[in-house]
């Protein structure tokens, strides 16, 4: 598996990004990860760096975005957090890796069983996590359709509530970035919220998420 460099990274269009990430994740699964010469990768990266996805998640120690979509050195920009909440960090972060570095795709990847999650469904408060699980509250407010035993001992409940923080988060960052907002609208950059299964391994795309516009490999072919 070649290393990233800039002509295959201009290359590469959002779909075949996502694709790409599809795959790898198939592949870890499946244990079937491609054996990368790592320290040659540390080579050829060493004069620059390019990444063909930025992917949030969480700082989770299950849930390594490299491992899990079985990417190697310079493949992914991982942002890492508790809750893959978005901040303005989050943002300019994306903004370098999308405007600046030339990623085509962003992934806002949650997971099952998510600590932040539980501390934001049972209102903890301690320090600066206080600040963090407010951003993921509007989330826990949305959630109608369990109406007993709204904590963190409901998995369902839990899951619930992940699942609406990534369509949240995925909808924050087209409305706080209008740099990411024009390049996702433009079709430069793809976006998609996801989550990962830590008892499974399985990233679940949450298709409904997806903004993929001018997406040439499944528009229907003009007539000439």
């Amino acid at each position: 598996m070649k290393t990233l460099n800039k002509v295959s990274q201009s290359e590469i269009t959002p779909r075949q990004a996502l694709e790409l990430l599809k795959a790898g994740n198939l592949r870890f699964v499946d244990n079937l990860r491609i054996n990368r010469n790592l320290l040659q990768m540390v080579n050829d990266t060493s004069d620059g760096q390019w990444p063909m996805a930025a992917i949030v998640s969480c700082m989770d120690s299950r849930t390594s975005a490299e491992l899990v979509f079985d990417q190697g050195l310079g493949d992914v920009f991982s942002i890492r957090l508790a809750g893959a909440v978005i901040s303005d960090n989050v943002l300019g972060s994306l903004e370098y890796a999308c405007k600046a570095a030339g990623s085509k795709f962003i992934v806002v990847l949650g997971h099952t069983k998510c600590g932040a999650i539980c501390g934001a469904c049972d209102a903890v408060e301690m320090g600066n996590l206080t600040g963090l699980l407010n951003k993921i509250t509007p989330a826990v407010f949305a959630e109608k359709t369990i109406t007993e035993n709204r904590t963190s001992k409901n998995p369902e409940f839990v899951g619930a509530v992940t699942n609406i923080h990534i369509e949240r988060s995925v909808q924050a960052i087209m409305e706080q970035s209008h740099i990411l907002r024009d390049m996702i609208l433009k079709g430069d950059v793809g976006i998609i919220g996801a989550m990962y299964d830590v008892e499974t391994g399985v990233v679940t795309f949450m298709e409904h998420t997806l903004i993929l516009n001018n997406d040439k490999e499944t528009a229907p072919a003009m007539a000439v």
